[in-house]
């Protein structure tokens, strides 16, 4: 009896639950908007039907290969490893597999990925990249990306940058700086963290405060150079917002050794709250919704392998997280 089923539709589930293709659609994309009863009846005619997307007819029908890829700059971070896992949880939710690549920031990698897709190798792909592609480049290609915008067809996720760097700033005035700083790794590319950069900016011209800024391309481990350059160039700093997990660490500790006290000499923010999460420093920090904006991105690009209607930009809120390094 159970290959009876090996080509039921999601009209057929649809028909049988006594409901709409769209809802069933969303059911299966685990959309918020279906109420619990009906939820509970579509999948009640699934089960029925044994209706499964990751069956090999659905596959030779749509010509997919349930393998989408998570094109991220290196592997060895805390921000991509634990995106890298959730991405992979909430894909296997829906049946697909996830091809994990190291650009190394290497631009190349990611043109590869996009010859797989075009080449139906795999099925689209989240990209988290330091580069630009050209929109006509990835014209047909099933991408989501996080923070960087390719243009308004191809979808990406992203944190409040703004409006949490400017009251991580406020915050540390509030609490007594007086000659706030801001150091952070500039993308290559149109991006919404820079939108860091713009809210500090706002806030120094707000309070009447001289900038002391460097916001620069940095390549992974070239961090602890820019810090010594920073810290010897605006060594009177009582406030930093550092813009990144890995420059964070690396400025905490260049602090230390230069005998400040922090928070007492030097209050410090970051952007990208994962400290605690790596028992590395109870850092005070605006904590990025990492697991929300992997399962967002991988329901988009669902969405997108099956040409189904998406927003643009997605825009998720943070957290302020205290730590020991505020007043």
């Amino acid at each position: 009896m159970r290959g009876r089923y090996l080509d039921t539709t999601i009209k057929d589930v649809a028909k049988y639950a006594g409901v709409g293709v769209g809802t069933v659609s969303r059911v299966i994309n685990n959309e918020k908007a279906v109420g619990k009863k009906t939820r509970e009846k579509v999948l009640e005619a699934m089960k029925a039907l044994n209706y499964s997307r990751n069956n090999m007819a659905f596959r030779l029908r749509k010509n997919e290969t349930r393998i989408i890829a998570l094109l991220v700059p290196v592997i060895n971070h805390p921000f991509f490893a634990k995106l890298a896992y959730y991405v992979e949880d909430e894909a296997c939710r829906f049946g697909y597999s996830v091809l994990l690549v190291s650009s190394q920031q290497k631009v190349d990698k990611e043109a590869e990925i996009i010859t797989k897709i075009k080449h139906r190798e795999v099925d689209g792909a989240v990209f988290v990249t330091h580069y630009m592609h050209e929109e006509d480049e990835l014209q047909d290609c099933p991408i989501v990306s996080i923070d960087r915008s390719f243009g308004k067809d191809i979808p990406y996720v992203t944190s409040d940058n703004y409006d949490a760097t400017k009251k991580a700033i406020r915050y540390m005035i509030e609490r007594g700086a007086e000659r706030v700083g801001f150091i952070g790794s500039k993308p290559l590319v149109a991006s919404e963290v820079l939108e860091r950069e713009r809210a500090y900016l706002d806030v120094m011209a707000e309070y009447g405060m001289p900038p002391r800024l460097v916001n620069e391309v940095i390549q992974h481990g070239e961090e602890a150079v820019v810090v010594a350059d920073f810290l010897e160039k605006y060594a009177d700093v009582d406030g930093v917002f550092v813009s990144g997990y890995t420059i964070s660490q690396v400025f905490y500790e260049a602090a230390l050794e230069l005998g400040k006290r922090v928070p007492e000499d030097l209050q410090i923010v970051s952007y990208d709250g994962i400290f605690k999460q790596w028992g590395i420093s109870n850092i005070t920090s605006v904590e990025q919704p990492i697991e929300e904006m992997a399962r967002q991105v991988v329901r988009l690009l669902i969405k997108k392998i099956h040409s189904e209607e998406t927003c643009t930009r997605t825009v998720l809120k943070t957290k302020f997280v205290l730590g020991a390094t505020t007043k």
